[in-house]
């Protein structure tokens, strides 16, 4: 293993089980819930189409960060390999920007939770939820790596139970009018109202940047390689089981929903989910639904900021990042980096307390673009880690992406194309200007920061050291 890795002593604590919870709790955010309806509102029921192209893609996305993880299974993940193969800024632009996405991530679900928890305990003020939420989280962090493993496994087995018991409900009313007399309910609300693509390809097209949006996280699988048990065989099970996930929990809700309701009436009366539950009858249908998304935004929130802790740790090791987030505690978690995160999440505390409804979108736009950066950055590497090897060494791959190089310009084309859609949603452009500006933020501070190192090195040279004569 090469050079960057070799000072890492973070703990493999996770066991299988937890890795493919935390692929399986990635894949399925909130937005799945409650997010879901502005997509269908673009694209009606072609939705389905565009969720099974996205799929597509960010399976090749994974098998290209699965072809590196396993066979250099370390915690800064694709941060680490982008040092190593494609030059140091590589290590700290990745590195520092997928960073920035969780925290801004962060941000937004902290923002949901107090909403969430608003709906039983409206006479809390939401900054205060955000508040002790961001406290309980750090301390999860905090302990060792198998305590938030199990955290997460429970976090993402609730949100797995809500949707697999949402899809069974809603095939019970479809084809066995439960909930409705016992009167079938039909596919035909697919294509009766405007047709299967009512917008036509525009609004495929359009619905492509909220699906880019909504897969966001799947890529953390690749963080927990540096901390699982047997990266080798839990990695690759994780990943190739994406594409069935996206299957079942996106086009089979997503398709279920608009089967049982227009496409142009979903989400106009509250959560499909709370719908199909109270369709069947189940009493505390929407109190149920809102325990499971609450869940879900602690998850992501779990999930983020065991990411950006991970991923200071791996850049101080790199010289991409301060020494100082290189010191792990007493149970192996890099402590330093995780304060540090915690304590900039506090902006999202004010913000909850100065304007608690209008940051939601803004910073939903700025994570896309960071996001759609690290997985660029991915695919690219792995580009240039398959030029680094020889025939021979390139067969002893124990995973592969398929369909190489073809694949891998595939999904960059994708990822391109979703840039330029974001131009065409006002509420996304201001992504494309807080994008560029941060680009050049980290571009100044690597120069500094390598003319710093270069004038010690020339300051070293330069010291006269006394004879012993």
């Amino acid at each position: 293993m090469g050079k960057n890795y070799k000072n890492e002593n973070l703990q493999r604590g996770l066991d299988n089980r937890h890795i493919q919870l935390i692929a399986l709790g990635g894949a399925i955010g909130v937005g799945l819930f409650y997010g879901s309806s502005a997509a269908i509102q673009m694209a009606g029921p072609s939705i389905l189409f565009s969720y099974l192209i996205g799929g597509l893609v960010i399976f090749i996305i994974m098998r290209a960060l699965g072809e590196l993880a396993v066979d250099q299974p370390v915690s800064g993940s694709f941060s680490s390999y982008a040092n190593r193969y494609l030059g140091t800024f590589a290590g700290y632009f990745s590195g520092w920007t997928y960073w920035f996405m969780w925290v801004v991530v962060g941000m937004a679900e902290i923002t949901v939770v107090g909403v969430y928890v608003n709906y039983w305990f409206p006479n809390i003020p939401q900054w205060l939820t955000a508040l002790a939420v961001l406290v309980v989280i750090t301390m999860i962090n905090l302990a060792n790596v198998k305590a938030f493993g199990e955290f997460e496994f429970w976090f993402a087995l609730i949100k797995v139970v809500a949707i697999i018991g949402m899809i069974l409900l809603g095939l019970g009313i479809i084809f066995l009018g439960i909930g409705n007399g016992g009167q079938p309910v039909g596919l035909d609300n697919l294509w009766s109202n405007g047709g299967f693509m009512p917008n036509g390809i525009k609004g495929i097209l359009m619905s492509l940047v909220l699906v880019t949006f909504s897969f966001g996280g799947v890529e953390l699988v690749g963080i927990t390689a540096g901390e699982a048990k047997n990266p080798q065989k839990s990695i690759p099970s994780a990943i190739n089981s994406v594409v069935w996930r996206i299957l079942i929990f996106y086009v089979g809700a997503l398709g279920i929903m608009m089967i049982l309701y227009p496409w142009n009436e979903v989400g106009t009366n509250g959560s499909p989910f709370v719908l199909i539950f109270e369709k069947v009858r189940i009493p505390g249908a929407a109190h149920i639904i809102n325990f499971v998304v609450l869940t879900a935004a602690l998850s992501a929130f779990n999930s983020g900021l065991f990411s950006s802790g991970r991923m200071l740790y791996n850049l101080s090791l790199q010289n991409n990042g301060p020494k100082y987030f290189g010191k792990l505690n007493k149970n192996g978690s890099p402590i330093r980096g995780i304060l540090f995160t915690s304590s900039l999440l506090l902006v999202a505390v004010v913000l909850n307390y100065i304007v608690p409804e209008k940051v939601f979108m803004y910073i939903s736009s700025v994570a896309t673009i960071a996001v759609i950066t690290s997985w660029t950055i991915i695919l690219i590497t792995q580009i240039k880690f398959r030029k680094s090897k020889t025939k021979q060494e390139i067969e002893k791959l124990a995973f592969k992406v398929p369909l190489y190089p073809v694949s891998t310009y595939i999904a960059l084309t994708f990822l391109a194309l979703v840039i330029v859609l974001m131009s065409f949603i006002s509420e996304m452009r201001i992504a494309l200007i807080v994008a560029p500006v941060w680009f050049i933020i980290l571009y100044l501070a690597y120069n500094v920061k390598k003319k710093n190192r270069t004038e010690s090195s020339i300051d070293m040279e330069n010291v006269i050291i006394p004879s012993s004569d």
